[in-house]
């Protein structure tokens, strides 16, 4: 982790990858966790202000921007009410911003590992029609995955995201065989699910239907 003042009342700090896992976090802990989020974002700011610069102030605001391998995360204090309105007018945080950085960022995992011939973390199943989301759900083996439900084109999607750190190679490839048996692998990407499709349930997908329906 790398960090630098921008000016007295600014710090600039690169997260990495290898950052979160050192600290025993993914991308996944931080998606739709916003205490985990505001949490995350403290812990950072608890390592790199060593001279209780920061922490002393009363309003400290947080600005992420994205990076090819992890983040930028620029921590300001003592912000005057003009320089509030610049950031409101570009890049202020906001927990859907993050939440749609986060997703983009695993994406963005997922699609390397395409590119060098590994297997696919990120993968979209088509369901024959919801009974067989209901039957899907009535089992326990993707209660531990990130499970989002789409509609595109009166057809239903689930996109999920084995976590490698939860789904190693054997687990990844029982849990894919058992939701074969319910659903089939799609040539739909993800791309097109996030900007045409409908998005019905959200990181918990399995489990609100089965809260629903079983």
């Amino acid at each position: 982790m790398e960090m630098e003042h921008i000016n007295e009342n600014t710090i600039r700090v690169i997260i990495e990858n290898e950052d979160l896992a050192e600290r025993g976090i993914t991308f996944l802990d931080l998606l739709g966790n916003h205490r985990e989020i505001e949490s995350f974002f403290y812990s950072i700011l608890e390592e790199v202000d060593i001279e209780d610069e920061f922490k002393s102030s009363e309003a400290v605001t947080f600005q992420v921007l994205p990076k090819n391998d992890g983040l930028e995360l620029f921590i300001s204090k003592n912000l005057t009410p003009e320089d509030l309105n610049k950031m409101n007018d570009s890049a202020e945080f906001e927990s859907n911003d993050f939440d749609q950085l986060i997703r983009q960022q695993i994406l963005a995992n997922s699609e390397s590992l395409d590119e060098s011939g590994e297997i696919s973390r990120l993968r979209v199943f088509q369901l024959g029609s919801f009974e067989d989301m209901i039957e899907l759900a009535s089992y326990h083996f993707l209660d531990d995955a990130w499970c989002d439900l789409y509609l595109l084109n009166e057809t239903y999607y689930l996109q999920v995201y084995f976590d490698p750190e939860i789904f190693g190679e054997h687990a990844f490839s029982d849990v894919t065989a058992e939701i074969l048996e319910y659903a089939q692998d799609s040539s739909v990407s993800t791309e097109m699910l996030e900007e045409y499709g409908k998005l019905l349930m959200k990181q918990d997908a399995i489990e609100t239907t089965r809260s629903y329906f079983n």
